[in-house]
């Protein structure tokens, strides 16, 4: 007997579906690679997951997939035979070879790649390697493109909430036992008030429309780890928690409060960029005293960001991810 593949009649993706209706994304997620970046100028491989996507029109029943795996096979291939670009500029080249394939009015890409980063410990100064995530995201037209830079970190909280009611215990703890109010502010001031902590993660994307701008990821670690009580170690010496607990007591955050300093750190460290470039920001917060966990986000053009930061004002419109990546691309 043959076992000749038989191949279909007809191309099962190119008919008509039952339903004339377009798909605002169709394609693959979790799509494991290797991939060599250049990232803060130096050439390494990462172990990366990659997820494509295109619009898909009202008369094609499906997308096809083999052709998403191979736009992403062919641009890393070109990163590794040729000179290796930075993960959001990796990101578009996928992009708009799906654009291409697919025939789609518009695709969508993104890149996740596991960082190792060697840090020195706060106190003793020993080397410890400390995992983050590199994001790109990328959407491409058949004649236009806009990508966007990110990071994810881990860090903790300490609950401001909680740590004002543990305050106040001490203070009328202290009061009933003899102690003036200057002798309970002087305390409490220099002795870090107990609450309960959060370990948590922050993510912060920042694009421009001007491609030639190059955003440090690494600048942007720093922004999230700095909008958090404090950072977060894999070795530490005692010598080192120490510093690190008395750190996070000393600057307690609300979820919401880490989302707000990651904004105001990104207009003030790229106070250059203009106005129509984006920013995302999110926080989550594990709870360890409830069973629900809490997250906060913010979304919007560094122009509205800064009317905000200026005036106080609420802004009535909040740019969002896609809308920005999107944003002119069909009709320039």
């Amino acid at each position: 007997m043959s076992s000749r593949a038989i191949l279909p009649a007809e191309d099962l993706q190119q008919s008509r579906p039952p339903a004339s209706i377009s798909l605002t994304k169709a394609g693959v997620t979790r799509s494991a690679k290797a991939i060599r970046i250049s990232h803060e100028g130096i050439e390494q491989l990462f172990q990366a997951e990659i997820a494509c996507v295109a619009d898909l029109n009202p008369q094609q029943k499906g997308v096809h997939m083999s052709r998403f795996e191979e736009g992403i096979n062919e641009a890393i291939d070109q990163v590794v035979l040729g000179e290796a670009l930075s993960i959001e500029s990796l990101a578009q080249h996928i992009a708009e070879r799906v654009v291409s394939s697919q025939g789609a009015l518009r695709s969508e890409v993104t890149i996740r790649a596991s960082y190792p980063k060697v840090r020195l410990t706060p106190v003793s100064e020993i080397q410890s390697q400390e995992m983050y995530e590199l994001i790109g995201v990328a959407s491409a037209t058949p004649i236009h493109a806009r990508r966007i830079v990110g990071v994810s970190a881990q860090g903790m909280n300490a609950c401001p909430c909680a740590q004002g009611l543990i305050r106040a215990q001490a203070e009328v703890a202290l009061a009933n036992d003899g102690f003036t109010r200057e002798e309970i502010h002087r305390i409490v001031t220099h002795v870090p008030i107990a609450t309960h902590n959060q370990r948590a993660r922050g993510t912060l994307y920042l694009g421009t429309t001007d491609q030639d701008t190059v955003i440090p990821a690494d600048v942007l670690i720093d922004i999230v780890e700095q909008g958090m009580s404090s950072e977060i170690y894999e070795l530490l010496k005692r010598t080192d928690e120490q510093y690190i607990v008395d750190r996070a007591h000393r600057r307690p955050r609300f979820v919401e409060d880490s989302v707000r300093e990651m904004i105001r750190g990104v207009a003030e460290q790229f106070a250059q960029l203009p106005d129509s470039a984006f920013i995302w920001a999110h926080q989550t917060n594990f709870e360890t005293i409830h069973t629900h966990d809490v997250e906060a986000e913010r979304s919007g053009t560094l122009g509205e960001i800064r009317q905000e930061l200026a005036g106080g004002v609420h802004s009535t419109h909040h740019t969002g991810l896609r809308e920005w990546l999107h944003e002119g691309l069909l009709g320039e």
